[in-house]
């Protein structure tokens, strides 16, 4: 199979589908790589790194597209990479369709077999190609909300872990998940006053006995929700429905009784965000206020640390590949029901329910698209 790797176009993303060495690892096993020129460069690898891998260099991304079967990226498809993609194509990615309406008509449109990082599962109904970049993501909204808090970036001026004589920050982590677990792991580290949220006993009990007496845990209803956003410095929310719409936890209600300058940043803004005022930002400008309440709603948190994030991903995203290069992509999906979960468009046709229940599409099952 020609497999495809375009440079990705979205503000300050500079992740990139394939690294060097998963070029190597394709080719090795007879498939055909083609990389657009200057597509590594976020990570340091050049060129000259892919082509000695084997990788073919392309001068753009229309030769990319045109000329593969398969499009390996990190970021949903901009809307000029959209008109590029054709029926027959597998398009390989994160997409986070349900909060995104225009690309998910485009895709439809367009008639490519489109698979999501986001929603492939694992034993247990965990989400492996999504673990890592909420990984990431879970440790740098804590360093994105303590930048937030300082007093030139509009914040209420709170160091998170204190000095000795002064009350350090209050932290309020909303779910317990791997985004949730890793921001609590970094706001507890630096000394901060942290309280994670969640609704699962389960995962309340997990959180609570890692952590022991470095964090607290709350059950998450409304009444525990409101006291703690009310007496956060920062609030983390991290909430994820596979594949749906997050739901809206805090309201706009919410954010008069916070401090002002106290922060909030949305980690499930890819999927639409679960504060009720939040609203995507990018890394050129990733503020903004409502009410006194700085908000950070970057929805591509991960491509600031573009080359931890770019191989923690290719470690987990690079089996698949090979396999739907080995297979294709229907025989790859038949064999492996993990894999089958990430199908979200085929054919013109919404194929996971999630997002045709949330944006009205007709659901068409999957045993009718693998038939």
């Amino acid at each position: 199979m020609r497999i495809g790797c375009p440079s990705e176009i979205k503000n300050h993303e500079y992740r990139v589908g394939l690294t060097p060495e998963s070029a190597r690892e394709l080719t090795a096993h007879g498939h055909e790589v083609w990389i657009q020129s200057g597509a590594g460069l976020g990570i340091g690898a050049t060129d000259a790194d892919y082509r000695a891998c084997g990788a073919q260099i392309q001068p753009d991304a229309r030769t990319v597209f045109d000329g593969c079967e398969m499009i390996v990226k990190v970021k949903e498809p901009q809307a000029a990479e959209r008109a590029m993609l054709r029926e027959g194509q597998v398009l390989y990615t994160y997409l986070h369709l349900a909060p995104d309406p225009d690309q998910t008509r485009e895709l439809v449109e367009s008639g490519v077999t489109a698979i999501a990082y986001e929603t492939v599962t694992g034993p247990g109904s965990q989400l492996p190609l999504l673990k890592p970049m909420s990984q990431v993501a879970g440790r740098m909204s804590i360093q994105a909300g303590a930048t937030a808090l300082e007093k030139a970036h509009g914040g209420r001026g709170v160091l998170l872990g204190g000095v000795p004589g002064v009350m350090p920050g209050k932290v309020v982590i909303i779910g317990g998940g791997v985004v949730g677990f890793n921001a609590a792991q970094m706001a507890a580290g630096l000394g901060a006053d942290t309280t994670i949220l969640d609704r699962d006993p389960e995962v309340l009990e997990k959180v609570g006995t890692f952590f022991e007496a470095r964090a607290s845990t709350r059950f998450s209803n409304k009444a525990n929700l409101e006291e703690a956003v009310s007496e956060a410095d920062l609030v983390i929310g991290a909430v994820l429905i596979p594949g749906a719409a997050a739901p809206k936890l805090v309201t706009r209600e919410m954010l008069k009784t916070m401090k002002p300058g106290s922060v909030l940043v949305d980690v499930a803004i890819d999927q639409g965000g679960c504060f009720e005022t939040s609203k995507p930002t990018t890394h050129a400008e990733p503020t903004y206020v409502v009410d006194d309440v700085v908000h950070y709603c970057v929805a591509n948190m991960p491509g600031a640390v573009a080359r931890t994030s770019t191989y923690a991903l290719n470690n987990v995203t690079l089996p698949h590949a090979l396999r739907i290069a080995e297979l294709g992509w229907k025989e790859a999906l038949r064999r492996d029901a993990h894999l089958a979960e990430g199908l979200n468009v085929h054919a013109g046709r919404v194929t996971y329910k999630a997002v045709a229940d949330e944006l009205g599409y007709e659901w068409y099952e999957l045993a009718d698209a693998l038939a």
